[in-house]
């Protein structure tokens, strides 16, 4: 074969694929796996001065380039997947756009430019369940996105999301915060049962592997399909022994009732309330209940390289900390302690 020739036939055109609010947790991590397989991206920002630092970081990644403007744009988003195969779309609730609205714009665009595998980050609305329950509101507004989607006849796959390992904080947010004590332990105060399975993954780590897998296998095989991603379905006592061993300090426990002690977004508090409701006092699932079955089998056979809870609690948390200048870093206690650490779950 001639220089020609081998030039010829290695020059395949690059695919394509626009990824949504990309300094999100979610889309940031599909945009760096696209970006280091080969993927064009085409990462769009409402403003590049929201986040400066992540925007300057993706900007530079090879293929990556950064689009800027506001998804209730009309004329924008009507160009926003013109020349891509593949979409990444993540919508989220923000106070000056109609989420449902925006999905369906969005959805439809991508239906007019011919995308070719339209992944949409959905999540359940339990009023749809077997056994009606009420809706989480920031939940049922995705479903209500993803029956339209299914209605327009794109090539789509909907993954739904379990809950961030960095969600976890030391700082005052609802649900989830880590309370440092005196003696160097934890505790993790939440409404959750202790024996409630929740579905987890290391967003960051493990998203984009995923999502790149299911767009590898294609419409084929998940056309239509949705799937939990979550590497791990731990309880909050199981939560609480692998941030014990991971880092090496006693993390406990106690059912409590929901605490609000900083302001929260417009409508989250209602949010807030439906997961007490719905999750924690009625044990609903967390997916669909047809989904528990598949969850976390199908997401670790899409990324068997997945990080766990207690990986994340050793190697990552106490760096986020740090940044984050959590006092309990600062005041040197971060040291691992040598006793006190259960034995198991």
């Amino acid at each position: 074969m001639t220089d020609s020739e081998n030039h010829h036939t290695s020059a395949k055109p690059q695919k394509v694929i626009v990824v949504l609010n990309a300094t999100g947790r979610q889309a940031s991590s599909v945009v760096r796996v696209a970006s280091a397989v080969g993927y064009k991206v085409r990462a769009q920002l409402r403003s590049l001065s929201k986040d400066l630092q992540l925007s300057a970081e993706l900007s530079q990644l090879p293929n990556v380039t950064i689009v800027e403007g506001n998804l209730d744009d009309a004329e924008f988003v009507s160009t926003l997947f013109v020349g891509a195969q593949y979409a990444f779309v993540n919508t989220t609730p923000y106070a000056w756009t109609d989420e449902v609205a925006t999905g369906k714009a969005l959805a439809l665009a991508a239906h007019k430019a011919g995308i070719k595998h339209y992944i949409f980050s959905s999540l359940t609305d339990h009023s749809t369940h077997e056994m009606p329950l009420a809706p989480l509101p920031l939940w049922a507004t995705k479903f209500t996105v993803e029956q339209y989607i299914r209605q327009l006849g794109i090539p789509s796959t909907f993954v739904y999301v379990g809950c961030y390992h960095n969600n976890f904080s030391s700082r005052p947010y609802p649900l989830w915060q880590l309370t440092p004590r005196p003696d160097g332990s934890f505790v993790w105060k939440a409404p959750f049962p202790p024996d409630y399975p929740i579905p987890f993954i290391d967003t960051e780590h493990d998203l984009g592997a995923a999502v790149i897998q299911i767009l590898k296998d294609g419409v084929k095989k998940w056309g239509g399909q949705r799937i939990p991603l979550a590497f791990e379905v731990l309880t909050p006592l199981q939560v609480c022994h692998r941030f014990s061993k991971g880092l090496g300090r006693p993390v406990n426990y106690q059912s409590h009732p929901l605490e609000i002690s900083i302001p929260i977004p417009a409508g989250y508090r209602d949010q807030l309330d439906g997961v007490v409701q719905v999750l924690c006092e009625q044990k609903a699932a967390y997916f669909r209940p047809e989904m528990e079955e598949s969850c976390p089998a199908l997401s670790r056979q899409l990324w068997p390289g997945w990080r766990g809870m207690e990986e994340y609690a050793r190697e990552v948390w106490p760096i986020e900390e740090r940044a984050n200048g959590a006092p309990w870093i600062q005041s040197g206690i971060a040291t691992p302690m040598s006793e006190g650490v259960p034995e198991s779950d």
